[in-house]
């Protein structure tokens, strides 16, 4: 073996190992909930404002895409995913969530290639929700 190839070959061995250790895993349900519970946070995509959710109590949340119009439901784990299900559309919407520097990084399982948010800010304010629709 060549005296570049010896020198080589450890450098490679550290580099691989620091990435393998950089690399990000999912947050399990349990850092999900620790995370979020009692929390509002809004979310962004590619620098414009996307939603805001309320985490509640019993991985209860509830969701407006900023319109004011608000879904209630639930969060549940499967498979190393988040899920949600809402009143309005019982299929589940399943995320990884990460720990980014600013706060969540969510990619949509569903379609991973798609949507990818992150946590744009937390708040102490409720979220804005309208009443149902009443007529006449």
């Amino acid at each position: 073996m060549t005296r570049a190839r010896r020198l080589l070959l450890p450098l490679l061995a550290v580099l691989a190992l620091a990435g393998a250790a950089t690399a990000q895993e999912a947050m399990t349900a349990a850092e999900f909930e620790a995370y979020v519970t009692g929390k509002t946070l809004y979310f962004g995509e590619n620098g414009e404002a996307y939603g805001v959710e309320t985490y509640l109590e019993d991985r209860r949340v509830r969701w407006s895409f900023l319109d004011g119009d608000c879904k209630d439901g639930i969060w549940y784990e499967d498979a190393g995913n988040i899920c949600f299900v809402y009143e309005d559309n019982p299929v589940p919407q399943c995320w990884s969530f990460f720990r980014a520097e600013g706060g969540l990084r969510a990619v949509f399982e569903n379609d991973p290639g798609q949507t990818v948010l992150y946590e744009a800010r937390q708040d102490d304010a409720p979220m804005i929700c309208h009443g149902p629709d009443v007529g006449v």
